[in-house]
């Protein structure tokens, strides 16, 4: 019998991602997402760590649904920026309408007089599983990478577009969906889970 997980995430995007790498994980397990949940609450993201905020959420479509959760909160750390915008990532920009590509224009705005050499930054990922004996399992996934000032692809979210892998010569949105799990922070985060999927659920 398949086993239910349910992702805490109301994003597409990650949504999809986060399926697509679990099902690669673990064939017996179906996957739902909050919008299989429409009464589901929304969670304000408060903690000012990764893992804080994804336990927020992981404990509360867990306290709400009786399944098994994983949530992840992530984002970009640019090292110009002291680690900013971090667990703001989502929110950077303060926009509403065009979220991402808002957000991706005030980095690279912030980013624009600083010189090449100094453009470092992470992708971090912190990926949670709760379960509803309160059993809670955390891990973390980390790339390392370069922002480009313009950006570049038409795949991925987010500030995939400016980031290139440390090693690689293409951003995150040329990579083709398969590559991108192999090495993203998610696809990290995710398969240091599986043990624990695997031997929790």
């Amino acid at each position: 019998m398949s086993t239910k997980i349910v992702l805490a995430t109301r994003n597409l995007h990650k949504a999809q991602e986060l399926a697509r790498i679990l099902e690669t994980l673990h064939a017996d397990i179906t996957v739902l997402t909050v919008a299989d949940f429409p009464d589901a609450p929304e969670v304000e993201e408060t903690e000012d760590t990764f893992e804080g905020n994804a336990l927020l959420k992981a404990r509360a479509l867990v306290a709400h649904t009786g399944l098994p959760t994983i949530a992840d909160d992530s984002g970009l750390c640019v090292d110009a920026l002291a680690g900013a915008p971090g667990v703001l990532s989502a929110r950077w920009s303060g926009a509403t309408e065009n979220v991402d590509e808002e957000n991706l224009n005030l980095v690279l705005k912030q980013m624009l007089h600083t010189p090449d050499e100094s453009r470092g930054a992470q992708f971090v990922c912190a990926a949670v599983l709760v379960l509803p004996d309160g059993t809670e399992v955390a891990e973390r996934g980390v790339v390392e990478g370069t922002l480009l000032r313009e950006p570049r692809g038409a795949d991925g979210f987010g500030y995939d577009p400016i980031f290139v892998p440390n090693g690689l010569k293409v951003t995150t949105a040329e990579m083709p969906a398969e590559e991108k799990d192999a090495i993203s922070h998610r696809g990290q985060a995710l398969r240091k889970l599986a043990f624990s999927v695997q031997n929790l659920v």
